[in-house]
């Protein structure tokens, strides 16, 4: 089971109201989450929107609105939400994103010229999935374009980067090692002041080759013996050998392959920046009921 489109809650939401009693909005989320979405696992039910919100609660708050909007519901005072005669009287066939389009937001109206209005009000998205899946889609690409300028740079500079990018994360002081005669070490970070817990560092740039269990049991090898810990980092994959190597191991093997990493350097802002912040307001409900106006 899958997290409900927003127009998929319209009817548990009428079905919640149609005792006709005057509830808080809040418990409507509430209500409504427990009893048609409370078997969803737990991962699906902790996802949120680009904004931080529940997602869960992101779409059964656009349904309610959309209801408002179709004139379903109404909401009697601040805060609170009421089923209206029409919604007390609808059936599944008429609650629809078609016959509530009575003022919609002009997200579904058609820009392009000859664009079906059937087609965009038919849309499952809310404005608010809109919004995300616009944002996925930049970051997907802007992931994309740093995974290729990580193959490009030079091995040295890699190294650097997966260095500095650990230390963003929280890790500490980081020291490199020399470019040769490092045994297959090309970072030790120091989990503390005192360097008492270290974590050996490996990076291989990649283009294609993914990293074999012939790495993993060298870079093991190489680990001296007042340290258990490793991560082996690089811009390509691993294979299946390499994987289980890493896992049976004695060390506790951390492998990060080019796709994780460039979540983690998305998330840390490191070799990326921000270009522009867009601003999503909201009717300030307490301006119009403070003693200003």
């Amino acid at each position: 089971m899958e997290i409900p489109k927003f127009n998929e809650t319209f009817l548990p939401i009428l079905e919640v109201l149609n005792n006709g009693k005057v509830i808080k909005s809040r418990d409507l989320l509430n209500i409504v989450e427990e009893r048609f979405y409370s078997q969803l696992s737990k991962e699906m039910l902790d996802k949120t929107t680009k904004s931080g919100d529940r997602l869960i609660e992101n779409r059964i708050g656009w349904g309610k609105s959309y209801l408002k909007k179709g004139g379903f519901v109404h909401y009697p005072q601040r805060g609170f939400v009421q089923i209206t005669e029409k919604g007390l009287t609808a059936s599944k066939e008429n609650i629809t994103l078609q016959n509530i389009q009575s003022n919609v937001i002009s997200f579904y109206e058609p820009e392009a010229k000859g664009a079906s209005s059937d087609a965009i009000i038919e849309s499952s998205a809310s404005p608010q999935d809109l919004i995300d899946s616009g944002f996925e889609q930049i970051e997907k690409e802007v992931k994309n374009e740093l995974l290729a300028k990580l193959k490009e740079v030079d091995p040295y500079s890699f190294e650097k980067i997966i260095l500095i990018l650990l230390k963003k994360m929280g890790y500490g002081d980081f020291i490199e090692t020399s470019k040769s005669g490092d045994g297959g070490i090309d970072g030790i970070i120091n989990q503390d002041k005192l360097g008492l817990e270290k974590i050996y560092i490996q990076a291989k740039r990649y283009n294609e080759s993914k990293v074999r269990e012939t790495d993993i049991r060298n870079f093991i090898g190489a680990m001296s013996g007042d340290t258990r810990k490793g991560i082996f980092v690089t811009t390509s994959t691993f294979d299946e050998k390499a994987k289980v190597k890493a896992r049976d191991a004695h060390h506790v093997i951390i492998l990060l392959d080019g796709s994780k990493l460039v979540d983690l350097m998305h998330s840390y802002s490191v070799g990326v920046q921000t270009k522009n912040i867009y601003e999503v307001k909201a009717l300030d409900i307490d301006f119009f009921e403070s003693e200003e106006i």
